[in-house]
């Protein structure tokens, strides 16, 4: 280390006051006054020492403790600081809840790195309880061993924290009981579920093999009765006839209903998207309820615009079918429309009528299963209130909207918005819709009548028997050739499910097969499945659903054997 310049020596000497006498005597006052600062300084830490919140200490790492302010003795539950000035062994044993091995510790960290800051342990206090702390301790450099500490009570902290931990593992088990009685819940949910789904798929395979095997006798009840309406018979037989017709009639619309809600509700019918020009759509319901509306002493008029629609005809024809039906059926005088307007890319169908009409507060349970609005005898009950709400579940498949108009005592407006189709209408072999045929094409036209109830043959070669044609009935294919001699028949008329698995298209196909020509056919069925209809759409002939409606059945007719 260098030594001091002579110039360092006598300026040292002359502020310590070792110099001559003047120059002791013009330092006296600066010397005082840096000891009066140095003393103002000591008792300004010396108060805050003694007045500090947290606990302050200075130790040896040799010795023990050296000193200690009031508010380390009283964190540790001691009246006096001296009495905490423990050596380095009564240290370890008095002060740490760990005793040497926390000591060891800490000397060790010091060691390291001179310095710890923010280390939390465990202290004794005097009544053998301990008390959680936080410590910043130095190690001073310039004294070997030397350590100034800063101690903090963090006792209700670490409760706090402790509490908040034991508040959370409580939530959190309580989390997983709830979490298990949920899981439980939802396993009872879906085995009701699964239960209640079996039980509806179970309902709806019996009401469907039910409907089925009504619609077949019915079919054959309804095609007899309408061979005696067309007959003149004496006016009390013919009011029989009337009422047996109009009991059955409901009947089939019952089973019918039934039937399409139940299928609609368990998701089995699936859109066909298609285009079709608005004649093929409105000419078949033209035909159909032609007759409908004289035998209710109405008019109905039908106007059909040049357009082309993009949507599944058989669902569409459906809804349509329910508007006009219901028309016809609460309409007591006046007539019913059929038209259509155009709305942008959409295209609005509409059904008008005149009949009472409905009030402001009840067109929204219109829609309602098995609801019929001013109804208060049971003999003006038409139907079950189904045909809405069928109407509503198809609308939804189809993605249109079904609005009503109605004002009481003028009429009604049900209307459904359908896509236009951009494709180009092509024109169909239904057009001209205004062009009126005369004659009747169906007098001595040859008939083939496959099914598998003789019923329904009987009945069915009754009726076309009286509209004048020749009927040949079969069962199956053997007995269709047997019949036939060799003559191929002008229409085929076959149900679809004939026996032992076969079906009407199949014998249709080898009829065609065998005679070299495209025999036109009609195909008759109760069933509504996807498969029935595409294998109809592969044969390429129409369908008629039972039971059939006789002026439905003789329109369909009329048109095939017009085009022969």
């Amino acid at each position: 280390m260098a030594r001091p310049s002579d110039e360092q020596k006598k300026a040292l000497a002359g502020l310590l006051g070792l110099g001559s006498n003047s120059a002791r005597k013009s330092h006296y006052p600066e010397l005082l006054s840096r000891l009066e600062e140095l003393e103002a300084e000591r008792n300004r830490y010396k108060w805050l020492f003694e007045h500090a919140v947290h606990g302050i200490f200075q130790a040896s790492l040799h010795e023990g403790l050296r000193a200690a302010n009031p508010a380390l003795a009283r964190m540790l539950g001691y009246a006096n600081p001296q009495e905490v000035l423990w050596s380095l062994t009564d240290m370890a044993s008095h002060l740490f809840i760990d005793g040497e091995a926390e000591l060891l510790h800490i000397r060790e960290l010091l060691r390291e790195g001179q310095g710890l800051f923010g280390y939390i342990t465990r202290l004794r206090r005097k009544d053998g309880s301990a008390i959680d702390v936080l410590m910043n301790l130095l190690l001073k450099p310039d004294e070997e061993g030397l350590v100034e500490g800063f101690v903090a009570d963090i006792t209700e902290r670490i409760q706090a924290q402790q509490h908040l931990q034991a508040l959370n593992e409580e939530l959190e088990q309580r989390v997983v009981s709830r979490t298990e009685q949920l899981q439980i819940l939802n396993q009872q949910l879906r085995e009701a579920r699964d239960v209640a789904q079996a039980a509806n798929l179970s309902k709806d395979k019996y009401l469907a093999a039910a409907s089925h095997d009504l619609l077949q006798p019915l079919n054959a009840a309804r095609l007899l009765i309408s061979t005696l309406r067309e007959r003149r018979l004496p006016a009390a037989e013919q009011r029989l006839v009337e009422r047996t017709h109009q009991a059955l009639e409901g009947a089939e619309d019952l089973l019918t209903d039934l039937l399409d809600i139940s299928k609609l509700d368990q998701a089995a019918v699936k859109p066909d998207i298609d285009t079709y020009r608005l004649d093929e759509l409105f000419a078949p319901l033209a035909s159909e309820f032609q007759t409908v509306a004289e035998a209710a002493g109405l008019s109905l008029r039908v106007r059909t615009p040049d357009y082309a629609i993009s949507t599944d005809l058989r669902l569409l024809t459906r809804i349509l079918r329910n508007f006009l039906s219901n028309a016809c059926r609460y309409t007591s005088q006046g007539g019913v429309l059929l038209g259509a307007r155009r709305r942008g890319e959409r295209l609005c169908l509409e059904v008008w009528d005149s009949g009472r009409g409905i009030a402001a507060d009840q067109l929204s349970s219109i829609f309602l299963e098995f609801n019929q609005l001013d109804v208060g005898r049971a003999a003006d009950r038409k139907g079950v209130g189904l045909g809405l709400a069928i109407v509503d579940r198809i609308a939804t498949i189809l993605g249109c909207a079904v609005q009503v108009r109605s004002q009481p005592g003028r009429g009604s407006v049900f209307s459904i918005e359908v896509p236009l189709s951009r494709q180009a209408p092509s024109v169909s072999l239904s057009a001209a819709p205004h062009q009126t045929v005369v004659g009747n094409p169906l007098p001595g036209r040859r008939l083939l009548v496959l099914d598998n109830e003789l019923s329904i043959l009987e009945s069915m070669a009754a009726l076309l028997g009286q509209w004048g044609c020749e009927v040949l009935t079969a069962t199956d294919q053997t007995a269709a050739l047997s019949v036939l001699q060799g003559r191929a028949p002008e229409l085929i008329l076959a149900d679809f499910h004939l026996d032992h698995g076969v079906t009407g298209c199949q014998v249709v196909q080898h009829l065609r097969e065998h005679f070299g020509q495209p025999i036109p056919a009609v195909m008759i069925t109760a069933d509504h499945s996807n498969l029935c209809r595409l294998q109809l759409q592969a044969l390429g002939a129409p369908l008629l659903n039972k039971p059939v409606k006789p002026g439905k059945l003789r329109a369909v007719l009329s048109q095939l054997l017009r085009s022969l």
